[in-house]
Formats: C-alpha cells, sequence, structure tokens
C-alpha cells in the first residue's frame, strides 16, 4: 500500500487567502445585490502597459513563424533578459551580481515556496512573525517545520522572529540560532521597509554563524526612501550568504502573465558545495521554463520606455497607498505601511480580533481586507489592506468604512 507525504496533514485548515475567498464567496451567494471592493489579495487591477503588449505581440508573430519560432527555453531563462536583469537590477546599483547566477521562473511564489528543497529536513528555519505563509507551509510540507501547536499558532521547530510597533516592525536577530532565515522587505505584510544599515547586521550575522538569508524583494520597486536598499547585494558580503527572489507581478502587473527570478550567486556554497549549481540542476530538472513571449514581455521592462511605464504604474498604485493611509489616519485609526509598501498594516477597533474585524468590514461595509493573524500569532489585531485595487475603489472604500 502506498503512503502519502504525512506533513501535508499537519497544515492547519487551507492556504488563508483561499479561506478569505470561501467567505468571500459565502457572502457574495447570500447578498447578491452588494457590490464587493477587495482590498485583501495583492492582484493587481491596471492592465499591461503599451511596451509589454508590443513585446507580447511582436514575440507571438514570431511563434507563428517558422524561422523565429521558440521551442523550450534554456535552463536558467534566456540570455537577453537575464543580462537585462543583472544590469538594470543589479549593476546599476553596485551590486555585484551576474547573468549566469540569475534564475528565470514562472513567479516568485513558486520559488519561495521551493528553494528550501536545497537544504537538509533537519535545518531550522526562522521567519518574520508575522509573514507571508509560503514560507513556513512549504517548510511544513518538507517536514522540517516540526509539530503544530493551535493555541499558540507556532511551530515547534520554527524560529519566530516578532515584528511589532516596539521594533518597527523589522526584526531583531533570532535569540536561537538557525540555518535559514526568511526576510522580506519592503515587507509583505505590514509594508514595514528596513535601511541599508540594519540589513547590514543581518547579512554580518549569517555569515559569522553560517545561516543562509532567503530574501524576497517582490515589492522593491516601491521604495521611495533613500536609505532603504533595493537588494541585499547591495549590503557587503551578501553574495555569500543571502538567496534573493524577485517578481515582476507587482511592478510590471505581471500577476496574469506569470513570471520573476532567484538570484544564487556563485559564493554561495556550504563548503566545496555550490548552491548555484544545485539550484541549476534542480531547476533544469523540474522546470521547463518561462515562456518565450513572456521573457519578451519581461524585458521590455527594461527598456527606457518600459522602466518609465513600469513607474507609472508603481506610482498608480502607490497613490492609492497614500489614499488608503491617509483617509484611516483621518478615521483616528492606528495606520503603518504604505511609503515604501502598497499594503497598509491597520489595528484593529474595538479590542476586535482580526478575524472579527474582517467580518465586520465585509458585512458592514463591503470591503474585503486580510486578517493580520492569517500571517502568523504577531499579526493578531492587526488587518491588511492592499493598494492594488483601482483609484475610484480605493477612495470608495473608505467613504464605506467612514460610515461604519
Amino acid at each position: 500500500m502506498y503512503k502519502i507525504n504525512d506533513n501535508y496533514q499537519k497544515l492547519p485548515g487551507s492556504y488563508l487567502f483561499s479561506t478569505i475567498a470561501k467567505k468571500v464567496a459565502a457572502y457574495a451567494e447570500t447578498n447578491p445585490d452588494k457590490k464587493l471592493i477587495r482590498l485583501g489579495i495583492g492582484d493587481v487591477t491596471q492592465p499591461l502597459t503599451e511596451p509589454v503588449i508590443r513585446a507580447l505581440h511582436g514575440a507571438v508573430d514570431e511563434m507563428a513563424d517558422g524561422a523565429t519560432f521558440h521551442g523550450y527555453a534554456p535552463d536558467l531563462g534566456y540570455s537577453f533578459l537575464r543580462e537585462k536583469i543583472a544590469k538594470c537590477d543589479f549593476e546599476e546599483r553596485g551590486c555585484n551580481i551576474s547573468a549566469d547566477e540569475i534564475f528565470v521562473s514562472d513567479g516568485a511564489k513558486c520559488d519561495s515556496g521551493n528553494i528550501q528543497e536545497l537544504f537538509a529536513a533537519d535545518n531550522r528555519i526562522a521567519v518574520c512573525d508575522p509573514v507571508y505563509p509560503v514560507y513556513v507551509d512549504s517548510n511544513v510540507m518538507a517536514g522540517r517545520a516540526g509539530s503544530y501547536d493551535p493555541a499558540t499558532g507556532f511551530w515547534s521547530n520554527v524560529i519566530y522572529m516578532p515584528c511589532t510597533e516596539a521594533n518597527g516592525f523589522v526584526a531583531d536577530l533570532p535569540a536561537e540560532r538557525p540555518d535559514l532565515i526568511y526576510l522580506c522587505f519592503p515587507n509583505n505584510p505590514t509594508g514595514a521597509a528596513i535601511t541599508k544599515d540594519r540589513l547590514q547586521t543581518w547579512v554580518d550575522y549569517a555569515n559569522q554563524n553560517g545561516c543562509v538569508i532567503i530574501y524576497d524583494a517582490a515589492y522593491e520597486a516601491y521604495i521611495s526612501e533613500p536609505d532603504i536598499p533595493h537588494s541585499i547585494y547591495e549590503c557587503e558580503g551578501a553574495e555569500a550568504c543571502a538567496i534573493e527572489i524577485r517578481s515582476f507581478s507587482k511592478n510590471a502587473g505581471f500577476t496574469g502573465v506569470r513570471l520573476g527570478y532567484t538570484v544564487v550567486p556563485k559564493a554561495l556554497k556550504c563548503g566545496d558545495v555550490s548552491l548555484r549549481d544545485m539550484w541549476a540542476r534542480r531547476h533544469g530538472t523540474k522546470y521547463n521554463g518561462a515562456p518565450y513571449i513572456v521573457q519578451k514581455a519581461g524585458e521590455a521592462c527594461y527598456s527606457e520606455e518600459g522602466r518609465a511605464s513600469v513607474r507609472g504604474l508603481v506610482n498608480y498604485y502607490m497613490e492609492n497607498a497614500r489614499t488608503i493611509y491617509e483617509g484611516l489616519k483621518g478615521m483616528g485609526y492606528t495606520v503603518y505601511g504604505g511609503v515604501n509598501s502598497p499594503y497598509i498594516w491597520l489595528k484593529t477597533i474595538d479590542g476586535m480580533s482580526s478575524w472579527d474585524f474582517f467580518d465586520y468590514l465585509l458585512e458592514r461595509a463591503g470591503v474585503v481586507g486580510t486578517p493580520g493573524s492569517g500571517f502568523g500569532p504577531a499579526g493578531e489585531g492587526y488587518f491588511r489592506l492592499t493598494a492594488f485595487g483601482t483609484k475610484d475603489n480605493s477612495k470608495a472604500a473608505l467613504e464605506r468604512i467612514a460610515r461604519i
């Protein structure tokens, strides 16, 4: 008789956003006349930009011609895209990252979940609390998280690093030494950002203690302040201890197109074993590459016109963030985020739990957000709203909230 991976059975309930979708669907079914405003899942709403559309159309035409048709992509991704990434995302910021250290994929979520495959099952992970659920859940599935305590919301073999008002929602160094450290800045869900000096402290800690930092920089395009690093490789020594994951979803609006990449530097080694070579082997074995037409669309984001169009999208969503942040603050809410991030992190009112506040906004205002407790125990009493809606919906959501 075959056996299943019992670690899946340890996962409590369904994925956070699946739970939200079920609750929203149930509400919509019983209230068909009420229009909902969805500011929960971080999905973009603006169309792809003109340079990207032109690149997609051109690539489709190429695929229709035998002389320019493309089949399987190279394992790492097409060089035309990886070279642009290396130059524009890293070289221009003083980072020593080459094209052969960049692995193109179909998004940051899958890379965030799959990267743990490089590491032994008995490695201990450290995560910020609250945290993007994929980091923990993928390690649970791999048997690395231990047992779950429903009373506390903690996994026995996970080191939690609380992100609270007291530390500006930027975790302090862990009291116990982990093997793998997950960091996300600008942060999802809190919207917090980390200064270069503080990030350098993490890099130094990792190098001194033999840790690997898995750095999620999916929201770096939203950074507006000058002392906030866009890449962990802006820090000295990061090439020897850090893997960085990026996405085209939030900056270029590729949530429905799917494109991302992961950087694994050649300097990152466990003894004599290159993690870059391990990821290349995993990539070549389990992945056939992002489609040619999508990678051409990604390349278009790095032209002068393309970069301007990406900035336009980011500015659109950041204007929504300012609108939501200032509007909630004006109503008396305690609000964070929205400066270097498209996420607004607010305290619930009247001592409500995060899920009670979710129900309160859904039922009283028809506004959908994300309960902070869904990101971890330290998120209890908080709530996340996204700026990825339309301008009209962002303003309408505030008007509805103001009326309740």
